[in-house]
């Protein structure tokens, strides 16, 4: 009986370096990966990759809701970013109302994610919930400790 090969890899193709210095650095980062012609239709998921430098290593697609939410699992998220070797993580989800106060939920799973991170030795750096017209970020205001 023969088991399967389970293959992980990870390439960067991308020549220029990005370092994250700020969650504004990170905002706009993540707008430059997002569909304007849908972040104010549908709420989307995605993780900001780094290495141990705050270098991008990429920017990956989880998750996709609907107008007023997206569900978030804690072990999707855990796989790629040790699948890609990450060092860091920044959560980052728009809000399709522009309203860019923290939910309940999200305060809830930012929470869930940081102490899961911790477990397996990874940073969790920040959450941001964007707009096209700007950021929260947990960090900055200090939920995020």
């Amino acid at each position: 009986m023969k088991a399967s090969e389970i293959k992980v890899f990870y390439s960067n193709t991308n020549k220029k370096k990005i370092k994250i210095s700020s969650s504004g650095t990170a905002y706009n980062v993540a707008l430059s990966h997002w569909n304007m012609d849908t972040i104010e239709y549908q709420e989307e998921f995605k993780i900001l990759l780094l290495n141990k430098a705050n270098v991008v290593l990429g920017l990956h697609e989880l998750f996709k809701g609907g107008t007023a939410c997206v569900h978030v699992d804690v072990k999707m998220v855990l796989a790629v970013a040790l699948k890609c070797n990450a060092h860091s993580i920044i959560l980052i989800h728009n809000h399709p109302s522009g309203n860019l106060k923290p939910s309940r939920a999200d305060k809830s799973i930012t929470s869930k994610l940081k102490l899961a991170c911790e477990l397996v030795d990874l940073n969790l750096l920040d959450h941001l919930i964007i707009s096209k017209d700007g950021y929260y970020s947990f960090k900055d205001e200090m939920l995020l400790l």
